[in-house]
């Protein structure tokens, strides 16, 4: 296009020359356009670079889409690793434990013992299939909500504590719970905010380690909190890990167990009861999930 718009600047230049007409008039005929020459420079530049830089947007959000679908690739293949490892695990031990028991004359306190171990393998797998069962729902949009006004202290005390005896973490739960916050909840789903919590805290903390659960309510708000002493989140991470199936490090490697779907449907339960989760930083080491109700 500048080649052209040359061309015909030269092409009409000759012309100008070739009319019988004064000095004077062929000046000011050459400026006129010289300056049709530049302005025309101009435009073909600007639609050049509206071009070019159209262009380049376009491969930013190809390489960006791509990016995405190779990163949620990998997530899904990392979840498909996880979910096959964490619904063998405890159908094999489970199994395992009641062939002992039908093989083997034992005492009545090792009966006990096998009968809660094979208990407490087959809550975490019913623990395992309702977070696949919730997040397929909420994936699909048929989550229904039912709220009732509680007392929220004695709840939190309760489902706390069913869920110490059926999960016997190695860590050591300490309670700082204000009595008498009342708050409207969901029954049947709030329960996975505590369990996915908690779980959480006891997979990333060392044994013997304190998690500290805290309920307060302050300035309209009431506060849940669950602290624990493990590795820490980094900042980069913080809010990546409420993605569905999302896991820091490699799936193949990983020591801790998990399928990258608790913490995303502890994100979407806060949501749908007006609250916020955020993650701070615990002293001197650890993690703080820490959920804000309004109180009204």
């Amino acid at each position: 296009m500048v080649k052209l718009n040359n061309e015909i600047y030269h092409l009409k230049s000759e012309i100008n020359l070739l009319k019988e007409e004064t000095a004077d008039q062929v000046i000011l005929k050459g400026n006129k356009l010289n300056e049709k020459l530049h302005k025309r420079w101009l435009m073909i530049s600007s639609e050049g670079v509206v071009f070019i830089g159209v262009l380049f947007l376009g491969i930013f959000q190809i390489r960006k889409t791509f990016k995405r679908e190779e990163d949620l690739s990998k997530q899904e293949r990392n979840f498909l690793l996880s979910i096959t490892h964490e619904l063998k695990s405890p159908i094999a031990s489970t199994k395992l434990q009641l062939q002992t028991l039908q093989k083997h004359e034992l005492s009545r306190e090792k009966q006990k013992e096998i009968l809660s171990n094979a208990i407490h393998d087959t809550d975490r797998l019913n623990n395992l299939v309702e977070n696949i069962l919730l997040a397929a729902k909420i994936e699909n949009k048929v989550y229904l909500s039912h709220k009732e006004k509680i007392n929220f202290s004695d709840y939190i005390n309760d489902i706390t504590n069913q869920s110490i005896a059926s999960f016997n973490y190695s860590q050591k739960v300490v309670f700082e719970i204000e009595p008498s916050v009342n708050m409207s909840v969901d029954l049947t789903t709030f329960p996975s905010i505590i369990l996915n919590l908690l779980e959480n805290a006891a997979k990333y903390s060392p044994q013997n380690a304190i998690i500290v659960l805290s309920l307060k309510q302050k300035n309209n708000k009431i506060i849940l909190s669950i602290a624990d002493e493990g590795e820490g989140i980094s900042d980069d991470e913080k809010l990546n890990v409420f993605q569905k199936f999302y896991r820091v490090g490699n799936e193949e490697t990983r020591k801790t167990k998990g399928t990258g779907l608790g913490l995303y449907i502890v994100n979407f339960i806060v949501k749908q009861h007006n609250g916020i989760i955020t993650i701070k930083n615990n002293v001197p080491r650890g993690s703080v999930f820490e959920v804000v109700f309004d109180a009204g």
